[in-house]
């Protein structure tokens, strides 16, 4: 046997361990065990071993990479081998989830520029054909895109950025067939079908089409890092090689974007880090001419901007913590000369707006929920629109015309299946266009929604949303499934999904705690759980667990976690902190190796970050860092069974901070509990790209949870 083999494989096939302790999972035989190879990382006077560094190798194709796939597929198959005797009910599962959902549907057209736009899927298609009409629902339909036929042959393909130029003879989309989230950008010809030869390579997605209907924007990618580093002018008919580059983004902390101003009058390019921001424009009408500066970057300052016909209104939270509108002249944008225009208020996160001609949507979030309030240009006067739950998601969709008195907006509970609704704000009429069909029947009055609050361990309130079928008893013997995010100022709010009900149905309660590092609770909520405030995340998020047991929402022996991504470091530092409250967590493509990746500035997404996590070539953020980072401080202990999924083309977490981890979990844990990595082959971040493929991970994570909790069907 080659010593460079880092698994027994003689074992793998012929040895027998004990019954792992979690349920009814098979005997399964010895797990893959991962060769050590000596590394030491030393920064700071710091030297840490490293045992499985060799595992980043993949993408650099050097004398590991082998090794590392051969690893991942030996995960692969003790995973099927441990869940081999629930593959009827991941089967029964993926059949019931998939039933739920109507095959053959159409999205809410959208009216934008004459013609109404919609997508509509198909029986048994896993893709889409995004489709419009002109003028009316009744006219012909054209067929812009069949994504079905387009992804034929391919495990993996996603269409993104679709944008129609302005005179709607032309439609530009990106491709991406590996998933790292490196379009390809074709244009086609919508009258004479034809798909142009030029095609532009590595960019973001979308292109952003100046109003002479041949020139585009667009953001070209690093091919290394992925980071968006350069804003391109591309005219149709000439060789993408020799696109201008208008716009490079010499800070590797920023993010770089492109787009057009509602009223299609100006073309704005963003830079935007997590704490400074900075916009360039120009007129729509002169895509040749140089972008301009709206207002040169402040420290800490963030705006974005939108545009009336008489004036410029700007998100800031310049001096106001929890942002609010300002006002300057079309021809006077630096901040000297900016005005208030909706103050600041303490109470109140403001999130954003939409802009119609006569009329301003204001997205807010007071005591953490979601708000739109209808502002009346001419006058500022204002009202609400009335959601009536205790806990939902709102917000506002598909409102591409300017000159409109109707907003849509869509919205969703832990009850309610996801709605459109259109919005009238002259009349304040208010209409339902649809609701997300459950196939089979759903009677949202058979579930039961509440919203709680935990106290965290220095006095803080942290909401809760949960949902469980009616009948649940609160005698703390119930499974419970909790759920929780909390970073980059994402607030998770709550919102129906269908698949959730194959839990509801066999007796868990669903939880989302609405931890720091979110923003549900304002902007502070955000700032109270990041940098050297990040353990915040991880301890909020115990005290809510600890408080659904001590409650009798949750049993003990009962309570399970799942997060995925930053979601996954979440995962990752509550069961190095407090392992014993949970009797099982998932952690899909989990952030885990902090410190390693955080110093790495080869790797996708590092240099963005640093104002989120920190900078460990730093020392205080380093020690920080080192203190929560999942992966540094596995320990000789008992674990809970986990479960762990990556994909091996992930842009966004690399495949090997999960397969690091496990690697050193199975090296020190203590505990006979099941600990299984599955790692996708051919799919990245997102998972697969098909509407129904996704069900074969939910239904292996449910099977999981089911497993352990002794349910068989």
């Amino acid at each position: 046997m080659n010593k460079a083999l880092f698994y027994t494989l003689s074992l793998f096939i012929m040895t027998s361990c004990t019954n792992n302790s979690g349920g009814g999972f098979k005997q399964a035989t010895t797990p893959p065990i991962a060769e050590k190879k000596q590394h030491f990382r030393v920064i700071h006077g710091d030297m840490v071993e490293d045992n499985y560094y060799w595992m980043y190798d993949y993408f650099g194709k050097g004398p590991d990479s082998t090794l590392v796939v051969d690893y991942l597929k030996a995960e692969n198959a003790y995973l099927d081998e441990v869940m081999s005797e629930t593959t009827a009910l991941q089967k029964a599962l993926f059949d019931e989830m998939k039933g739920r959902i109507r095959e053959s549907d159409e999205s809410v057209p959208v009216l934008n520029n004459g013609y109404y736009y919609y997508t509509r899927t198909e029986d048994g298609k896993e893709y889409y054909k995004y489709c419009r009409k002109k003028g009316s629902l009744d006219a012909p339909e054209e067929i812009l895109l069949d994504v079905d036929k387009m992804a034929e042959g391919h495990a993996y393909y996603a269409v993104g950025g679709i944008s129609v130029s302005p005179d709607t003879k032309l439609i530009a989309y990106g491709v991406d067939e590996v998933s790292r989230r490196q379009y390809t950008v074709y244009f086609k010809n919508i009258e004479t079908r034809e798909i142009y030869k030029e095609t532009i390579p590595n960019t973001s997605g979308g292109v952003t089409w100046a109003n002479d209907n041949k020139t585009v924007f667009y953001a070209s990618k690093n091919t290394v890092t992925l980071l968006t580093e350069k804003i391109k002018r591309h005219v149709l008919g000439s060789d993408p090689a020799s696109d201008a580059t208008v716009y490079e983004e010499k800070d590797k902390s920023n993010y770089i974007g492109v787009g057009k101003s509602k009223n299609k009058k100006y073309i704005f390019i963003s830079s935007s880090a997590t704490m400074s921001s900075e916009t360039f424009y120009i007129d729509a009408d002169k895509p040749a001419s140089e972008f301009k500066s709206f207002q040169p970057r402040i420290k800490d300052v963030l705006y974005d901007v939108s545009t009336l016909d008489d004036k410029f209104l700007i998100v800031t939270n310049k001096d106001a913590k929890n942002f609010k509108v300002m006002e300057s002249p079309l021809d006077k944008t630096g901040v000297d000369n900016w005005k208030e225009y909706i103050p600041h208020r303490e109470d109140v996160l403001l999130e954003g707006i939409d802009v119609f001609k006569d009329f301003i949507v204001i997205e807010e979030r007071k005591e953490g929920l979601v708000q739109l309030c209808i502002r009346r240009s001419s006058d500022g006067n204002e009202h609400y629109i009335d959601f009536g739950e205790p806990a939902y998601t709102a917000s506002t969709t598909s409102n591409p015309e300017y000159n409109s008195s109707v907003v849509r907006y869509g919205y969703t509970s832990l009850t309610t299946p996801t709605s459109t609704f259109e919005y009238n704000m002259q009349t304040r009429d208010k209409t339902l266009l649809k609701e997300l069909e459950v196939v089979g029947g759903y009677n949202k009055e058979d579930y039961q929604t509440e919203r709680l609050y935990a106290t965290a361990k220095d006095g803080t309130k942290v909401p809760i949303s949960l949902v469980y079928k009616k009948g649940f008893k609160k005698d703390g013997k119930s499974p419970l499934l909790l759920y929780g995010y909390g970073s980059y100022g994402n607030s998770m709010d709550a919102s129906f999904n269908s698949n959730r009900l194959s839990l509801l149905d066999r007796g868990f309660v669903y939880a989302i705690a609405h931890i720091r590092g979110g923003q549900e609770m304002g902007r502070q909520w955000y700032e109270d759980g990041k940098l050297q405030k990040k353990i915040n995340t991880f301890t909020d998020f115990i005290d809510c667990g600890e408080y659904l047991i001590a409650e009798k929402y949750a049993g003990k022996g009962h309570l399970y976690a799942k997060g995925g991504s930053a979601g996954g470091l979440l995962i990752g530092a509550v069961i190095n902190i407090k392992p014993e409250i949970w009797n099982g967590v998932i952690a899909n493509v989990p952030f885990v190796d902090v410190v390693n990746t955080m110093l790495d500035e080869s790797i996708p997404l590092t240099t963005n970050e640093f104002d989120e996590w920190g900078n460990p070539k730093q020392k205080e953020a380093y020690v920080y860092m080192k203190s929560y980072s999942p992966y540094e401080n596995v320990e000789k202990k008992e674990y809970p069974n986990i479960l762990v999924t990556t994909g091996l083309h992930d842009s966004q977490v690399q495949y090997f901070e999960p397969a690091k981890w496990v690697a050193k979990l199975r090296d020190k844990k203590t505990d006979n509990n099941v600990l299984l990595l599955k790692t996708n082959m051919e799919f990245g971040h997102g998972g697969a790209s098909g509407r129904f493929d996704y069900l074969n991970d939910v239904a292996l994570e449910y099977a999981f949870l089911f497993t352990l909790e002794g349910i068989a069907k």
